[in-house]
């Protein structure tokens, strides 16, 4: 089972370069979302699971959190060190963090 990881200590993992990948849908994903997410909407997480890390923590993301804990669940079940971000993009952005906007994933 993946672990929690609170919006705050996320928050720390970011700024210091950690790899986001945001499981919800390419519109949601386009109207805001975390600076440096990688898109990988959570029915295409077994199909493109080679692109993820083995060697480093991978912190997953949703709308609230329901998703990216359905994804890092998996992920961890697979050797994947992850963990799901709670409360997700909602908590990240009431946190007063930043948000990107648009279609366009920028590298972690």
């Amino acid at each position: 089972m993946a672990r929690d990881v609170t919006p705050e200590a996320f928050a720390a993992a970011w700024a210091d370069g950690a790899l986001v990948v945001d499981v919800r849908e390419a519109d949601e994903y386009a109207a805001g979302h975390v600076p440096g997410a990688r898109l990988m909407p959570l029915h295409t997480v077994p199909a493109r699971y080679d692109e993820l890390p083995a060697d480093r923590p991978v912190y997953v993301i949703c709308a609230h959190g329901n998703r990216s804990r359905t994804a890092a669940d998996w992920m961890t079940s697979r050797g994947i060190d992850a963990y799901s971000v709670t409360g997700g993009t909602g908590a990240w952005a009431g946190g007063g963090r930043p948000l990107a906007a648009g279609s366009h994933e920028h590298a972690a």
